[in-house]
């Protein structure tokens, strides 16, 4: 609650957090339309492969085009301005820069950022989540002995999440569950590019006119983002997954206490503790009204009959026994909220989010009949989607993490909807993010229970 007093104080310093960037799409535009509002920092470097977009973007939210006139990082430091460059290593090597943000969404990017920022004592805030789900517990632990903060980025989902569950736990409540909202069918699962406007409900020259990115949107819809960021999440908060990933029961903000709950009690969940997500429209299609298709949720109960009491005399929604509720933001702002992490991060050296053990994965499945030979084109693509699974399911079966199903070729014929396994493709053993993610399954092989379902 002090985070902005904090920065003030900075402010009156004259010694602002000083912040470098890599990746300048979306979320880090977000960020930046903020963070000139904000007190005590100064986004001092933005890397990018394409210094003269970051700049066209820079310009589209309002940035001074004096702060974008210095030649190097050490001049715009001096002067208070910002240095665009493609050179992703300096903002880690300048020692007056605290912490970066990776927002570029590149699981291989990632984790050489991770390594980067472990070798040159940089904290480092992770919009980029799909490395996280790669290797999250690794390169946590990485950073723990570097001396250095690794965070999930507040803002986007997964943090938020955590943060939901923090404030359960802190209050003393048993969480059932947590999770975010999602627009679900079965069949989106297999959706591509080529047909994922019909899911969102626009035409194909809608989309054009939006300049909207049809693998983004089909990485969203597909499951793939909900399966990685579930991941990000339970390997944070310690919640896990069902045993067959996640179910997307339908539920309005109005039924998740009655959704949260066992099977065995009338909900959808297959266990106390789960990761879940929940679709905003039913089986049939039709649309559930105050839906939490862009928010976040914590599912909690209360264990004595003073508690429920408590529950109803506050007004509290709560399931037919009183005794399970929930608590929810219903939208996330991504970049906008980005601060919060920034802050709490260089301030207090605390994240908003980190893994603390491998508790579930994201797997790649077939989306269609694939063939030997065939390269696998990744998240958002024609040819995998991830599904979440339990780590040590995973482990047992050689799942292939999502992460890592991009430009591999296959040596066997899968069938739509199989599992994608490290025997089914070529991956280049030397790369560094297959390198780091094998280690973690050999560091965590004899730790996890080595059972399926």
């Amino acid at each position: 609650m002090n985070l902005h007093r904090l920065l003030l104080e900075r402010q009156a310093l004259d010694d602002p957090v000083r912040i470098g960037i890599v990746g300048c799409g979306k979320f880090a535009s977000m960020f930046l339309a903020q963070a000139i509002r904000t007190p005590g920092i100064h986004v001092a470097a933005i890397a990018d492969l394409n210094p003269e977009a970051a700049r066209h973007r820079l310009a589209g939210i309002g940035w001074p085009a004096e702060r974008l006139a210095a030649a190097d990082c050490a001049e715009a430091l001096r002067s208070g301005g910002t240095w665009i460059t493609e050179d992703v290593e300096s903002l880690f090597a300048e020692d007056s820069i605290e912490l970066v943000i990776d927002s570029t969404g590149d699981p291989a990017c990632g984790v050489r950022h991770v390594l980067l920022a472990c070798r040159h004592g940089t904290s480092i805030i992770m919009v980029n989540v799909e490395a996280d789900a790669l290797a999250g517990p690794l390169l946590a632990q990485k950073a723990r002995e570097a001396g250095i903060v690794y965070s999930l980025a507040y803002g986007d989902q997964p943090a938020l999440i955590c943060d939901l569950v923090d404030w359960a736990r802190t209050s003393g409540f048993e969480v059932t569950a947590a999770g975010r909202g999602h627009k679900w069918l079965p069949q989106y699962q297999f959706y591509t590019p080529d047909n994922v406007w019909d899911g969102y409900g626009l035409t194909p020259q809608q989309a054009e006119q939006g300049g909207l990115n049809p693998k983004m949107f089909t990485s969203f819809l597909d499951g793939t983002k909900p399966a990685i960021e579930s991941t990000a999440v339970a390997n944070a908060t310690g919640l896990t997954p069902a045993p067959d990933g996640l179910g997307y029961p339908p539920a309005s903000i109005d039924q998740l206490p009655n959704v949260c709950r066992l099977r065995s009690e009338g909900g959808a969940l297959d266990h106390k503790g789960q990761v879940e997500v929940v679709s905003s429209l039913q089986r049939d299609g039709r649309p559930l009204d105050y839906d939490i298709r862009f928010g976040v949720f914590v599912a909690f109960e209360a264990d004595t009959d003073y508690i429920a009491r408590c529950f109803e005399e506050y007004g509290l929604q709560t399931d037919d026994s009183g005794r399970h509720a929930a608590m929810y933001k219903r939208w996330h702002l991504i970049g906008l909220e980005l601060g919060v992490s920034v802050a709490s991060v260089a301030l207090r050296r605390e994240p908003t989010g980190v893994a603390t053990g491998w508790r579930a994965d994201a797997v790649a499945v077939a989306k269609r009949d694939l063939q030997a030979g065939e390269m696998l084109d990744g998240e958002g693509g024609y040819t995998v989607s991830g599904q979440l699974m339990p780590a040590a399911r995973s482990l047992v079966e050689g799942a292939l993490p999502m992460g890592l199903a991009h430009q591999v070729r296959l040596v066997n014929p899968l069938a739509k909807g199989q599992l994608v396994r490290w025997s089914d493709v070529v991956a280049d053993s030397t790369h560094p993010a297959v390198q780091l993610r094998r280690e973690m399954e050999d560091l965590n092989r004899p730790a996890l229970p080595q059972t399926i379902g």
